[in-house]
């Protein structure tokens, strides 16, 4: 029997300041991408930006306007030019400190250092927006650690509303 056709689409936004110049390859947002895929997602948009806020607010802003999901790698720790998490705060209608909590959560079960990522989640519109660690590893369990909760906030964020025993 052949997998299940993707039906949901997503974006990928890497926020780093030598991958944007072109000093450094992006490996989180492919693994990122790879991850949503395994998850039944089509990636749509894969973009690269600096760690400048305003231009990680119009892009996350042009982008939930296109995909329901929109996932961030990068920018979220505490170095003075992370910013991504700051950016997210001022485009998000809500946020959805739950889903960080369990990002940061399930990441200390495997390094200490993950409760020094700051990533937010958030809604803007009818879009989920998720913002993971900038490490390749850290990216992809953070998503993993969610993943299960995405078809269901896509769903309540879609308009079905309705509620199903699990």
């Amino acid at each position: 029997m052949a997998d299940p056709k993707p039906v949901l689409t997503a974006a990928v936004v890497t926020v780093s300041d030598s991958c944007s110049r072109g000093e450094r390859e992006d490996a989180s947002g492919p693994a990122v991408a790879q991850c949503l895929e395994n998850l039944h997602f089509t990636v749509i948009a894969r973009e690269v930006v600096p760690d400048d806020e305003i231009q990680i607010q119009n892009l996350l802003i042009r982008l939930a306007r296109e995909v329901p999901l929109i996932v961030t790698t990068g920018g979220t720790g505490i170095a003075p030019r992370d910013v991504t998490p700051e950016a997210t705060i001022k485009v998000c209608d809500r946020l959805l400190d739950g889903v960080a909590e369990r990002m940061r959560s399930e990441g200390t079960e495997k390094t200490p250092f993950a409760a020094l990522s700051r990533g937010v989640c958030g809604v803007r519109g009818k879009a989920l927006i998720l913002n993971l660690p900038g490490s390749p590893k850290g990216a992809v369990e953070s998503l993993e650690a969610v993943a299960v909760l995405l078809p269901h906030a896509l769903n309540l964020l879609s308009g079905q509303t309705e509620h199903r025993a699990m």
